[in-house]
């Protein structure tokens, strides 16, 4: 097949395709993504086939889709506002007002849905899609934008500025071969320098950023629900220049993220893995916008998005401070389901080679030292993570650098399971070393199981 050219399966298996989306998971990336490509196929070539066939299939009705952020229900609203009259479709015209700092991914993905639906409702139909991935986390790797650009070419269609607004910020990641910049700097198109420019460059600037700790003295965890004490620690980003040649709805992106400004907008849609594709080779830009959401399912009730942190973990982009923070929410999660979910992240970071053991430890017990994290939590979600394949050393590295401050602040009662942990990941690991704080705990008399369990590790560090 030649990159740029659409690979739309029938309107039956499509149909079946969406209908299974809306049933298992919203958050399948590349399966939502090669849907997409289909459905934009069927409607600008057949629109009342394909409204025909997603009707008729199983699960959400055309129509009756929820907010379109979210996989199948996603492209259910897509057809919908586009091809069916009488509903009014998001255009992401002059009118929108930007509202909420936290969903700056939120605004930039549906202002591709909103021109999409412009574009179906007026049958100005598009060769491809510009920004479809071609990796699983949501990138877009250059020789195929450019192919795909050569292909609007060749059909004489102008790209749509929401689809190559995304398309640019999913490509990038380094320097790009020399002949992929030469195809980009020959193309004809009036975009045509402005993304050999981007290339050139190497895609979106990593911005600086700082961080805060909320202000106060810390505090024991509440048990009153739905009620928050413990001082967060959240991450800010400085401003973004270029902002001026993307859609107003991209703007927010590329503002300066003040972490401490807080806003009723935020909420579970802008926490998924879509969330994560739109800039997979920045997760500290998402990480840090979306931490507070994602510490409120730590020491709150906050909702679930446990699709998140895997995403994350699973991006192109190197991991710092906001990304290994919003595992150590996400480790002390409420929702089981966010637990293993911050296990499958650590463990997935970790294969990439992401990971920062002692980054995550040290912010794990300053944490739980101000009150914000609770340690059965996290207790569970480090013996999941050591149990998985390749898991034993990634944990053990976080241990490592745990353990001295969670030991230190900590009740008795909570140091046996986590000492527990610490002997069997550095067993299976076979790490050497000595941590005092274990040692002495160790050299106490007695049987607890706290002593037992500091002898354990001690003597697997000793490679007794």
């Amino acid at each position: 097949m030649i990159e740029g050219e659409s690979t739309a399966m029938p309107l039956g298996l499509l149909a079946e395709e969406v209908a299974d989306l809306c049933a298992r998971d919203d958050s399948d990336v590349p399966a939502f993504e090669r849907l997409l490509d289909s459905v934009l196929f069927w409607g600008f070539r057949d629109p009342a086939a394909l409204v025909e066939a997603l009707s008729s299939g199983a699960g959400t009705p055309v129509g009756a889709a929820r907010h379109p952020l979210g996989g199948g229900r996603l492209l259910r609203h897509i057809v919908s506002h586009g091809l069916r009259p009488g509903l009014a479709g998001g255009s992401g015209g002059s009118g929108w007002l930007e509202l909420c700092q936290h969903q700056a991914t939120d605004y930039a993905f549906g202002a591709r849905t909103g021109e999409l639906v412009q574009r179906l409702r007026t049958g100005d139909a598009i060769p491809c899609l510009l920004s479809r991935p071609s990796r699983p986390g949501g990138a877009v790797e250059p020789q195929d934008l450019v192919a795909r650009l050569a292909a609007h070419q060749r059909a004489g269609v102008r790209p749509g500025a929401a689809d190559l607004g995304l398309a640019l910020l999913r490509c990038g990641g380094g320097p790009v071969a020399p002949d992929v910049l030469r195809a980009a700097e020959k193309l004809e198109l009036p975009e045509g320098p402005r993304v050999a420019a981007w290339l050139r460059q190497g895609g979106l600037p990593r911005p600086g950023s700082w961080r805060e700790r909320e202000a106060g003295e810390p505090q024991r965890p509440s048990r009153r629900r739905g009620y928050r004490i413990g001082r967060r620690v959240l991450i800010g980003t400085e401003a973004i220049e270029g902002r001026g040649e993307f859609p107003r709805r991209f703007w927010s992106l590329f503002r300066a993220y003040e972490p401490h400004i807080s806003c009723p907008h935020s909420g579970l849609h802008s926490r998924d893995a879509h969330a994560a594709s739109v800039l997979p080779w920045h997760p500290e830009i998402v990480a840090a916008r979306q931490l507070a959401e994602v510490a409120s399912v730590a020491d709150q009730d906050g909702r679930s998005g446990a699709e998140f942190l895997p995403a994350l973990a699973a991006s192109e982009g190197p991991a710092g401070p906001a990304v290994h923070l919003a595992l150590a929410y996400g480790l002390a999660a409420v929702p089981e389901a966010d637990r293993l979910a911050a296990a499958r992240a650590l463990v997935t970071l970790a294969d990439r080679g992401g990971l920062d053991g002692a980054l995550l430890g040290r912010e794990i017990a300053e944490l739980v030292g101000l009150g914000t994290l609770k340690v059965p939590q996290l207790t569970d979600s480090l013996r999941a993570a050591g149990g998985t394949p390749g898991g034993a050393a990634p944990v053990w590295n976080v241990m490592a650098a745990a353990l001295p401050g969670l030991l230190t602040h900590t009740r008795p009662q909570l140091h046996g399971p986590l000492l527990a942990i610490g002997a069997d990941s550095a067993g299976l690991s076979g790490a050497r070393g000595t941590i005092p704080e274990v040692a002495a705990i160790a050299e106490r008399p007695g049987s607890s199981q706290v002593v037992r369990q500091a002898r354990r590790l001690r003597d697997s560090l000793a490679g007794a």
